[in-house]
């Protein structure tokens, strides 16, 4: 199986784990949010569902911009642009390419996570999927430069995410609409965080059944 067949499966694993996990992150988002993080997470990632098939065959620049920008268009609230702005700048590091190497994986990750900090304006400890992120970033790209397996590599960043998902439940928000409530945010986990979380073990089980 080639790298842009792995694609296509994380992508609609992702969307799969989304729809299960509505209620859930609707459930995160109602005590600190609007209660649609799930709804509109969930809107997005079918949409993905949908358009991927049609571009399975392009190659893999193509297919994370599509995503991207379906994102961009159906997701609403923060988390649209801010997970579109991700997926375009990962398609930028594979445009043209059928094959993604490991290098390209950090490279993606590190784009992705600096086009979301550039969109969101926030940093690690503002309560947020950069909670996740930022953590998880770091556990995989030196699990790859260590040589561990792809699979290996993601399972490590995995872990690292839901660590970073749980501690924000420690923290006080300071973006967005959970920063109103600034001290009683504390206690609650970020539903943006913890949909990052979510599309890491997403992309892990992928690769683990391959």
């Amino acid at each position: 199986m080639n790298s842009k067949q792995k694609l296509v499966l994380c992508l609609l694993a992702m969307a799969e784990t989304i729809e299960v996990n509505k209620q859930y992150l609707t459930e995160l988002d109602s005590p600190i949010g609007d209660a649609d993080h799930g709804f509109n997470m969930t809107k997005g990632f079918k949409a993905v569902r949908d358009k991927v098939p049609g571009v399975q065959e392009s190659d893999c620049g193509t297919i994370l911009k599509t995503v991207a920008m379906t994102l961009i268009s159906t997701v609403g609230g923060a988390s649209g642009p801010l997970y579109g702005t991700a997926f375009l700048k990962a398609a930028a590091v594979v445009q043209g390419k059928d094959e993604v190497t490991r290098e390209d994986l950090s490279a993606m990750f590190d784009v992705a996570i600096a086009g979301i900090i550039m969109r969101g304006k926030a940093k690690q400890g503002d309560k947020t999927m950069l909670d996740a992120l930022l953590p998880a970033a770091a556990a995989l790209k030196e699990a790859l430069e260590a040589g561990e397996a792809v699979s290996e590599a993601f399972a490590r960043a995995q872990q690292e995410a839901r660590k970073g998902a749980e501690y924000t439940k420690s923290i006080a928000a300071t973006k967005g609409r959970a920063s109103y409530l600034g001290e009683r945010s504390i206690g609650h986990q970020d539903p943006g965080a913890t949909s990052s979380y979510l599309l890491l073990e997403a992309i892990t089980k992928t690769l683990k059944e391959d």
